[in-house]
């Protein structure tokens, strides 16, 4: 038997989840579900695009239903003051600076179950965090990115 993998993750992420979970069941899955019924009323099912395109939205919301359930059931939440305050670790904000003149940037480090680089969460898999982690304020930190190596500071850790 294959071992499930672990969900590091917020008790907010976890609630998103949940959240996104009751959404597809609730609502999504009867509109994909009304959508076949109706493209089924146009006859030969052979050439009928709209019901093809129902089918494969109710294949991916089904799949999407599937991944968050067991995200879910196998998240880990992680408690603040679950690690030293003093370095980085998951669930927690860290600015740092590229050197050697660069902007501060701000991200929190969550599990890939809720990262979102937009809203400034960052995966604790991506290069960033991996080398960040475990680091303390004022150390400078080589991180290996897709573009190239970078220095940067860590500047603050909440």
């Amino acid at each position: 038997m294959a071992v499930e993998k672990i969900f590091p993750m917020t008790q907010a992420g976890k609630e998103k989840l949940e959240q996104e979970l009751d959404h597809l069941k609730s609502v999504k899955r009867k509109e994909v579900v009304e959508r076949i019924k109706i493209a089924r009323s146009f006859g030969d099912l052979s050439e009928n695009s709209e019901y093809d395109s129902a089918k494969e939205e109710q294949a991916f919301v089904e799949g999407r239903i599937t991944t968050l359930e067991n995200m879910i059931r196998n998240a880990k939440i992680i408690e603040e003051g679950e690690t030293k305050s003093d370095s980085v670790a998951l669930g927690r904000s860290v600015t740092f600076v590229e050197l050697p003149n660069g902007e501060e940037e701000t991200y929190t480090i969550v599990g890939s179950a809720e990262a979102d680089p937009f809203e400034g969460k960052i995966s604790n898999d991506s290069p960033i965090a991996k080398s960040l982690l475990g680091k303390k304020v004022g150390e400078e930190v080589s991180v290996q990115t897709p573009g190239g190596e970078m220095s940067v500071r860590i500047v603050t850790i909440k």
